[in-house]
Parts: C-alpha cells; structure tokens; sequence
C-alpha cells in the first residue's frame, strides 16, 4: 500500500496515472488530502466512485500515530508519535497572538551528539520519510483544526513551520527537501516558504547547497561557541567543519540569497555565558546579515549542563546589542510537558509509559 504523503504532485500524478486516471485526479488529491486533511478515500466526493475503491485497495494516508497528546498551562502543545521499531518523534506546537508555529522532527534521534541536547543523548537510529515529516505537519494542523472548530478549507491554524526538533535536518537532506517543496506547493499546504526555517548544527557543505535550491527557506544556526575549542566541546561536528568555515559558508550563504540568517545560542551557566565569550562572538559575527537568538537552555536530569540565570542572559545578550548585532533571549515554552527537543521522549522511555509495542528504547549510536 502506497503511503500517498508521500508523494509530490509530480508523484501523485504517475501514481493516479497507474490507476488509468487523468493527471487532475492528482490535484484533487492533494487538496483532499493537505487542504482538508481526509485521509478516507470514501469521503473524497467529486472522485468517481470507481477511482475511490481502487484507492482504498492500492493507497493509504497515514501519519505516524499518536503516543501521547499534552497541551501546557501557556498553551504549547506537544505530540509523542510512533514511527515503528521502538523509535518515537516529537512534534509541537506554539501559540502566539500572531502566529502558530509547528516545530518539526527529521530524524529518529540525532548523529550529531551535542553534548547538552536531550535528542543527542538518545543517539540515533535513522532519518525519517517524506511522509514521516509531512505527517507531523498533516495530522497537527487537522487535529488543531478539529480543536478550534476551524472548518474553512482555506484557514490555517499553523502558519508557520521550523525544523528545530529531533534530528539534524541537512542530515536528511533529500527527505526534508522533498517535504519542504510539499509545505509550499500552493496545491497542497501552500505556506510561504518565507514562513519556515531550518535549523542546522553546521553542515556547510548542504548549508551551500541550500543557498542553491532557490527557495526563500529561513536558515538558522546552532552556533553554542564563538571558538573552535568550546564549540568543539559541545558540538563535536565542528571537528570537521570549523567556526570560522561555518561563518563563511554563512556569509556565502547570505550573499546568494539576501536572506538575514538566525544564530541559535543555548546558554549554559558557567560553560558559554560568560562576558568574555559574548564580547568574541560579537566580533565574529561583524558583517554577517544576521539574527541572534539567545535560549534559555532546556534542564536535563543528570546533565551537568544548567541554564544560565535571567540575570547573565541579559547581561549577555545586551553586550552583542552594544556592538550592534540584534539580538533576543526566546520565551521558554511547555516545560511542564517537557516540550524540549528530545524532553519527552527521555522522560517517556524512563517511566516506561510509552505506546504498546514501542519500547522507547534508547537508540543506538549509528
């Protein structure tokens, strides 16, 4: 049975094409299926009857299920899904009076090892499908629907999409771009492709080849260090690619595309907070088109990494501002739900209170 979130309208065409169907069959799957969320072939009306049956004896559309489904007192909320083999995903979502913002997994646990994120800690096991991703965004954007009584084919309650959950996303590269072609094809989901952004730990040769796919995706980089020595410590990728070769593939990267690129800085009390360290990472980000995002880091049990107190975040992120960098500190979100990349399905696998047949197992390193 073929999963139909998988495919792009150019796939759904041969697809349909197959069946002995019309390439406008195509069209109207894909409205059925990402503009009103029907994964039921029967409910698809203007099919004819015929095509329908042999749909539902050929196809599916299924999202990966659910595990467990928390909403926090602020609104944040939060799915576990299963996507087989013992492995789980998160998918959240953020309400803010402008905007929902979904933040989306590319991978069953993460390569990249950075010493203080709940996600590396698990390992990794293996990238996601189109579908995989595709489905987070399928069932969260129908079940908030559902939730708010939107019926309006047209009306989004997600507006916005970021891959900032479990996984390194330029990791994945074909499935996550197949994915992203899909969110912005006015046929299907049809966001902006200003309204999504990738976040990537500095991968610089697929940060080159994203400056090349011609979409205006949002890039934003977990920088954590200004130095190869502390950067190194923490995110053990910048063995192979440096601090100084990530912010030129950056400024590369600006310079293709003119798009301001976000720096993601998880503050961690006593390791990368301090003045001096603010002081270096303003002078090595002079120049670039860019954007510091400074977070509040998310407490592990166990970790000895520990967020940084309100008053250094402050006294950090007013430093980089004096030497004319913008930047933020990020509202912490969902912490009773454990809405951290990585936070839930930690804290899941230790109770033991995953799904029947999940074992939420940690994964093996791969």
């Amino acid at each position: 049975m073929r999963n139909l979130l998988d495919l792009d309208a150019a796939g759904l065409e041969a697809f349909v094409a197959g069946l002995g169907e019309k390439p406008f069959r195509a069209r109207q799957l894909l409205r059925w299926i990402h503009r009103r969320g029907v994964a039921e072939f029967t409910a698809m009306t203007d099919l004819a009857r015929s095509l329908r049956e042999r749909l539902a004896g050929a196809a599916v559309v299924a999202a990966p299920p659910v595990i467990s489904d928390s909403t926090s007192a602020d609104g944040t909320r939060k799915w576990l899904l299963d996507v087989g083999q013992g492995n789980a995903i998160e998918t959240v979502f953020i309400p803010e009076e402008d905007r929902g913002t979904l933040c989306v997994s590319s991978q069953a646990g993460c390569a990249m090892n950075c010493l203080f994120c709940a996600t590396g800690r698990q390992g990794f096991n293996r990238n996601l499908t189109t579908a995989e991703i595709i489905g987070q965004l399928w069932w969260a954007e129908h079940a908030l629907r559902a939730q708010q009584g939107v019926t309006a084919e047209h009306e989004r309650v997600i507006s916005n999409v970021v891959l900032m959950g479990m996984g390194e996303p330029l990791h994945n590269y074909n499935n996550v771009w197949s994915a992203l072609r899909r969110l912005i094809d006015p046929e299907a989901f049809g966001l902006g492709a200003r309204h999504i952004t990738l976040s990537t730990v500095g991968l610089v040769p697929m940060i080159d080849r994203m400056a090349d796919e011609g979409l205006q995706i949002g890039l934003a980089v977990s920088l954590h260090a200004p130095n190869d020595e502390l950067r190194t410590q923490l995110t053990p990728i910048n063995k192979a690619y440096s601090v100084d070769e990530l912010l030129a593939a950056v400024r590369r990267y600006v310079a293709k595309t003119n798009r301001r690129v976000t720096f993601e800085y998880a503050l961690m009390a006593g390791v990368n907070d301090s003045p001096e360290l603010a002081q270096e990472m303003a002078h090595k980000l002079q120049g670039i088109l860019c954007h510091v995002n400074l977070i509040p880091l998310n407490p592990i049990p166990d970790s000895p990494f520990q967020p940084t107190s309100d008053e250094e975040t402050e006294r950090f992120a007013q430093i980089l501002r004096n030497a004319g960098i913008p930047t933020t500190i990020r509202l912490r979100r969902g912490i009773e739900i454990n809405a951290g990349c990585g936070q839930l399905r930690r804290a899941m696998a230790a109770s033991g209170n995953g799904r029947r047949g999940v074992k939420m197992q940690p994964a093996e390193n791969g």
